[in-house]
């Protein structure tokens, strides 16, 4: 890393620098000749230790699009990166930079934020693995919705100017007013105002609604919502109860004293996501005054990231939950008041409000001008967390006002998109011949 003793010019010809390990030109390199795994040996590996009985799921919702796939396959592309050259320069990585990885939450003062919202494969490596990552999803939802080639790669290059543009930005703003920096509501752009909406509406009332009943003793408990929410073995149960513990002494002292006015009634099973499914997901139902006053807390498994392994020289912690919610912490202007971490029966565990004002942008939003609309606020959004986590003045001295990145990630997120369409020809094959059992019902 560079000394944080460097003044602006020092760190800016640093960057500069950088284009003698890696040219700009060279972002743009992709050839499966060089692969050294099998995309569908490295996915059912990424699978092991998960609930078995939930993976049909999770290749069920893999098998809807290619862009669905992509979602599942962040260990594949990690395994792909790694073969590429690289500038060296490391920031904290989402780990799988995609547009439904970003979306609405509530923030500390209760207003909608929009930001990056899934940490589960954060880990410190090469900036450039978010931004590829990232460029190469613009180009799978455009396919995905339908969107002509041109629309796709113009977006893409909407995606890289406005991350080259924003990282220019915070290398010029006083540290502290770049670390401030943050976006609350898009409503002046049209392919938020849904997912804004949704998030708006996405209150602790609704989230009671669609999952607790009453029961004839006037109790509010969880509904049986299989295979998607479902009770828990009691003996579980009871561990869940008792990981609580844990998780309250990593909050701050005055959120302490907030969770301490709720109690934990009830407990159960929930599967989310794509890339998630079969990783183990508690919910867990608290009251404070009465029924009218519910917490949720997601205690979601963290396993090792999937980058982790092609990342041998990153900084580890010797818990997962943790480094999620610390590198949540390091990409976001402003997290959720309860993040923290605990364990169960020797598992890592993250925990976070569940449903707090949670929305993203769905693939159907993206026609027309959406998907360049969208992109943009995306590049602004990865910019950001990059900045705060890294160095702004290398970054973007590195990228420099040239178009040279523009057509380099260009090529690159086409080259990729058609890798990532191959291999989900590869994967649909496997389902077929059977190698790979899915629930293709999930896919709907």
């Amino acid at each position: 890393m560079v000394s944080k003793l460097f003044g602006r010019k020092e760190r800016m010809e640093y960057g500069r620098s950088l284009r003698d390990a890696m040219s700009r030109a060279q972002q743009g390199e992709w050839d499966a000749k060089h692969r050294k795994q099998d995309p569908i040996a490295t996915i059912l590996q990424s699978s092991q230790g998960r609930v078995a009985k939930l993976l049909p799921i999770r290749y069920g919702r893999m098998a809807a699009s290619p862009f669905g796939f992509y979602r599942g396959t962040a260990a594949v592309m990690a395994a792909d990166l790694a073969i590429l050259p690289r500038t060296g320069f490391h920031v904290q990585l989402c780990g799988d930079a995609h547009l439904n990885n970003l979306g609405f939450y509530a923030g500390v003062d209760g207003r909608s934020v929009f930001d990056i919202n899934d940490f589960d494969e954060t880990i410190p490596g090469p900036w450039e693995w978010d931004v590829k990552r990232m460029s190469a999803s613009v180009v799978l939802a455009g396919r995905t919705a339908g969107l002509p080639e041109k629309r796709c790669r113009a977006a893409v290059e909407v995606f890289v100017t406005n991350y080259q543009n924003r990282m220019k930005a915070l290398c010029e703003m006083p540290a502290l007013e770049a670390g401030r920096y943050e976006v609350h509501r898009m409503t002046h752009v049209n392919t938020l105002s849904t997912a804004l909406r949704k998030s708006e509406r996405a209150t602790p009332k609704i989230s009671k609604e669609k999952l607790t009943t009453v029961n004839a003793k006037s109790e509010l408990r969880f509904r049986k919502l299989e295979p998607v929410l479902f009770s828990l073995p009691s003996a579980t149960g009871k561990s869940v109860y008792e990981s609580l513990k844990a998780y309250r002494r990593t909050l701050l002292s005055e959120r302490q004293h907030l969770l301490d006015f709720y109690r934990p009634v009830d407990v159960a099973f929930k599967v989310v996501g794509t890339g998630s499914v079969g990783m183990r997901d508690y919910v867990v139902l608290l009251l404070g005054n009465d029924n009218n006053d519910a917490l949720f807390l997601q205690i979601k498994e963290a396993g090792e990231s999937a980058l982790a392994s092609y990342l041998p020289r990153a900084p580890r912690t010797q818990h997962n939950g943790r480094r999620v919610i610390e590198g949540q912490r390091r990409m976001q202007s402003q997290s959720d008041l309860l993040l923290g971490w605990t364990s169960i029966e020797g598992r890592h565990y993250l925990v976070r409000h569940l449903c707090d004002h949670k929305a993203s942008v769905e693939i159907a939003d993206l026609r027309g001008n959406g998907l360049a609309e969208y992109a943009a606020i995306c590049g602004e959004i990865l910019a950001k967390a990059h900045g705060r986590s890294g160095d702004p003045c290398v970054l973007s001295a590195y990228m420099g006002n040239s178009i040279k990145l523009h057509r380099a990630l260009d090529r690159f997120a086409v080259a990729y998109a058609d890798q990532a369409e191959k291999d989900f020809s590869k994967f649909c094959a496997a389902i077929k011949r059977g190698r790979i059992k899915a629930d293709l019902s999930a896919a709907k």
